[in-house]
């Protein structure tokens, strides 16, 4: 396995009891300006956590979920809820309708309700939601790195590798996905160089990807999301690694709004599209792309830069938060059991 740690540390469970904790996060909206973690201590602030993107990216949000089920029982076991496991059940389902995309938000809560159902004391479902939220937690880390280390393979050296949105150790536990990829590389062969998307309307790239890669001293270059065409023809970009929030079963991924662009001119110019994400990010219980709900999200992300509106007033906005890359433009699909052609996945579950 690649040696490579990265610095950051996205979200963790924090006991500060015996049936007692906090979920913390880094504020991601924050960011570059400020680096700063909070502790999020109730259901309803981690519902806001999610919906307001101060925790974002797939995998972060799955692992934020399993730990605001835990803060959900921990107030219910608080104010003694006599009705205990109907209302936890209405306080996972309250999570889960947080953002739509993203399927690992559901995979989580669902690994937490399988917990609820199993029965119990309050006390003992409580002891084993924080438990198995911390379990998963851990888990990411080394399923990302598994990740890196398979899609380094497919790196070549010297290779200069574009990325779209943010898909790094701030959208997981603390490695990334696509970035996990990037910087397995890295730690075999540190000429490798990455170009970033800025990734409008919320700049996940400029802000977020720029600012992970600079502190893990990888080199990055930034470019805004219009100018991937002019570099591939150029021939400066070798590869495309990109992460993902839900990868039908036959293989089409919904990843941030552009990457289906990205994916388009980078088949035109016979460059290799990979989307690295785990195996929870895989929804076997739809088809194709066409079943992937997509968020729409405020028109203000769009209309408005750092509190300033950038266009003229009564301007029609569409701001959906997503988009779908079809399965034909995907070289392969790397994951933490190893790289798949799209119309494969399937041989993915019968591994398990």
């Amino acid at each position: 396995m690649s040696e490579f740690h990265s610095k950051i540390k996205t979200v963790e469970w924090i006991k500060t009891g015996e049936l007692e904790g906090v979920s913390r996060m880094v504020d991601q909206t924050l960011i570059p300006y400020e680096y700063k973690k909070i502790d999020i201590k109730t259901c309803g602030q981690m519902y806001n956590a999610i919906k307001t993107m101060i925790v974002r990216g797939a995998p972060a949000i799955g692992i934020s979920g399993a730990h605001g089920a835990a803060l959900c029982a921990i107030e219910l076991l608080k104010k003694n809820e006599q009705n205990f496991t109907a209302e936890l059940k209405k306080g996972i389902e309250y999570l889960n309708s947080s953002r739509p995309t993203a399927v690992n938000l559901s995979w989580a809560l669902n690994e937490q309700l399988k917990i609820v159902n199993l029965g119990g004391t309050k006390e003992e479902i409580t002891r084993a939601l924080i438990e198995n939220a911390i379990k998963l937690e851990n888990e990411d880390i080394e399923i990302n790195k598994k990740i890196g280390d398979y899609g380094a393979q497919i790196i070549p050296k010297g290779a200069a590798i574009l990325t779209h949105c943010n898909a790094g150790a701030l959208a997981t536990v603390g490695y990334g996905t696509a970035l996990g990829v990037v910087r397995s590389a890295f730690a075999n062969d540190n000429t490798i160089k990455v170009f970033a998307d800025e990734t409008r309307p919320r700049q996940q790239g400029a802000r977020i990807t720029t600012f992970e890669l600079v502190e893990d001293g990888i080199p990055v270059t930034l470019i805004t999301d219009g100018m991937c065409s002019y570099f591939m023809k150029k021939g400066m970009i070798d590869v495309v690694v990109v992460g993902a929030d839900r990868i039908a079963a036959n293989g089409d991924s919904a990843n941030k709004i552009g990457t289906y662009t990205v994916a388009i001119a980078a088949k035109y110019h016979n460059i290799p599209f990979y989307i690295a994400a785990p195996k929870s990010t895989i929804d076997m219980s739809i088809k194709t792309g066409d079943e992937i709900p997509i968020e729409l999200r405020d028109e203000k992300e769009v209309t408005m830069i750092n509190g300033k509106r950038i266009c003229a007033e009564g301007v029609n906005v569409i701001n959906p938060s997503f988009d779908v890359t079809p399965n034909e433009l995907i070289a392969g699909i790397i994951t933490e059991c190893g790289i798949f052609k799209p119309q494969e996945l399937e041989k993915l579950f019968m591994k398990s």
